[in-house]
C-alpha cells in the first residue's frame, strides 16, 4: 500500500512538468508557423516568374530549414504526449485500485457491524441496552458510524470523479496527438515539395554561376567601400568624443543587455552572417560581413535596437545609412530607402528610424545591413540581439 502511495505521488509530481513541457512546445511551434508565414511573405514578393534567382533560392532554403526544425518540435510534442498519456493512465490506474479498495472496506464495514441491525429497527437497537451509559454509548456510536459512512460515501464519489478526470484529459490528449501527427505529415509533405524545388532551382542556378560569381564580385566591392566609410566615420567619432556620466550609464545598459537586445527589423531572418564563410550557393566564393544582413518584408521599418543619439545619417551608395551611438557602444543601420532622424536626436529602443529598401534589381529583396561597433571594434551583431 505505501509503495503505491509513492507511485502515486511520484506521478502527480511528474505531470504538470510534462504538461509545461506540452505547452511550450506548442509555443514554439506557434512562432516557428509565424516565420514559415513571413517567409511565404516574402517569397511572395519576389517577381512573379518562375525564373530562379538567388532571393528566391535563399528564401527556400529559410523555409526549409524553419519546416524542418517544426517538424522535430512536433515530434518532440507527439513524444511528451505518450509520456503524459502514460502518467495519465497509470494514474487513473492507481485511482482506480484504491476505489475498489474503499468499495470492498466499505462493503466489509456493513457486514461486520450492527449496521443490519440499526437499519431494521433504529430505536430497539437503542432501547435494548443493558443501562444508561451503554445508551449513551450506543447513540454515540450511531452518531460515528453515520459520519464516517458519510466519509467514506464522499471518499468513494471523489474517487470516482477523479478517475473521470483522468478519462477526460486521457481522451483530450489523444486528440492533441491525433492533430499533431496530421499536422506532422501534412508539413513533412510541404517540406517534400520544398526540396524538390530547391535542388531544381540549384542546378538552374548553376548554369549561371560564372554570371552570378561575378555579380557576387562587384556587390562585395560595394559593401567593402560602405564598410571602410563606416569604419573611417566611427574612428572619427571615437576620437573626438568622450563620454559623459549620461553616456557612461547608457553604454553599461547597452552591455548589460547582450543577447536581449530587440532586433532592429520587426519580423524576418538573418540572411547574412557576421565573418568569414562560404557562399550558400558558389563553393568558391568567401564572403567576409562586417555585420548581419537582416531580410524582411516589402515596406519593413528599422528600428533602434536600444536608447541613444543620432551621430550620423547620410545617402551612401544609393541608399541611406544612420549610426547611432549608445555610450561607446555604436549600431549601424545601412541600405536605407529613407530616414526619419536626423544629426543629433535621442531615439528609444525599438524606435523607427527609416524604412529598409528594396532592391528591384535583386528580385525584390529587402535586406538591412546592420553592424554593432564597441569603441572602433566591429563586434558580432547575433550575439547581441534577443534568440
Amino acid at each position: 500500500m505505501r509503495v503505491r502511495w509513492m507511485i502515486i505521488m511520484l506521478v502527480w509530481a511528474l505531470l504538470p512538468a510534462t504538461a509545461q513541457n506540452v505547452q511550450e512546445l506548442q509555443k514554439q511551434q506557434k512562432v516557428l508557423q509565424k516565420q514559415l508565414q513571413e517567409t511565404k511573405e516574402m517569397l511572395k514578393q519576389t517577381k512573379k516568374d518562375e525564373t530562379a534567382t538567388e532571393n528566391k533560392l535563399n528564401l527556400l532554403n529559410e523555409d526549409i530549414n524553419t519546416r524542418k526544425e517544426l517538424i522535430v518540435n512536433i515530434q518532440d510534442e507527439i513524444t511528451a504526449l505518450d509520456g503524459e498519456m502514460t502518467l495519465l493512465t497509470q494514474e487513473r490506474d492507481s485511482l482506480q485500485v484504491k476505489l475498489e479498495e474503499a468499495k470492498a472496506d466499505y462493503a466489509k464495514l456493513i457486514r461486520e457491524t450492527h449496521y443490519a441491525d440499526m437499519q431494521q429497527s433504529p430505536l430497539l437497537f437503542l432501547f435494548s441496552a443493558k443501562n444508561f451509559q451503554q445508551l449513551i454509548r450506543r447513540v454515540q456510536y450511531m452518531r460515528q458510524f453515520a459520519q464516517y459512512r458519510k466519509e467514506q460515501v464522499n471518499l468513494i464519489l471523489s474517487l470516482q470523479a477523479e478517475i473521470d478526470d483522468q478519462n477526460m484529459q486521457l481522451a483530450e490528449r489523444k486528440q492533441t496527438q491525433s492533430d499533431a501527427l496530421q499536422l506532422q505529415e501534412h508539413e513533412q509533405e510541404i517540406l517534400t515539395a520544398d526540396q524538390r524545388k530547391h535542388e531544381s532551382m540549384l542546378k538552374e542556378l548553376k548554369k549561371k554561376e560564372k554570371d552570378l560569381i561575378a555579380k557576387q564580385k562587384k556587390q562585395q566591392k560595394k559593401v567593402d567601400e560602405l564598410n571602410k566609410q563606416i569604419d573611417e566615420l566611427i574612428a572619427k567619432q571615437v576620437k573626438n568624443s568622450k563620454l559623459t556620466k549620461e553616456q557612461q550609464l547608457i553604454a553599461g545598459g547597452f552591455e548589460a543587455n547582450k543577447g536581449r537586445l530587440p532586433w532592429p527589423i520587426e519580423k524576418g531572418f538573418i540572411s547574412g552572417h557576421f565573418g568569414k564563410h562560404q557562399h550558400p550557393i558558389h563553393a568558391n566564393v568567401t564572403i567576409n560581413n562586417k555585420g548581419i544582413y537582416l531580410q524582411t518584408v516589402s515596406g519593413a521599418k528599422a528600428r533602434a535596437v536600444y536608447e541613444g543619439e543620432v551621430t550620423w545619417c547620410a545617402q551612401m551608395n544609393g541608399s541611406y545609412a544612420v549610426i547611432i551611438q549608445h555610450g561607446n557602444y555604436r549600431s549601424v543601420y545601412s541600405q536605407l530607402k529613407s530616414i526619419c532622424v536626423k544629426q543629433g536626436d535621442k531615439v528609444q529602443a525599438k524606435q523607427v528610424i527609416g524604412e529598409i529598401m528594396t532592391n528591384t534589381s535583386e528580385d525584390n529583396k529587402t535586406e538591412l545591413y546592420f553592424q554593432i561597433y564597441k569603441d572602433r571594434t566591429i563586434v558580432n551583431p547575433s550575439e547581441w540581439l534577443a534568440k
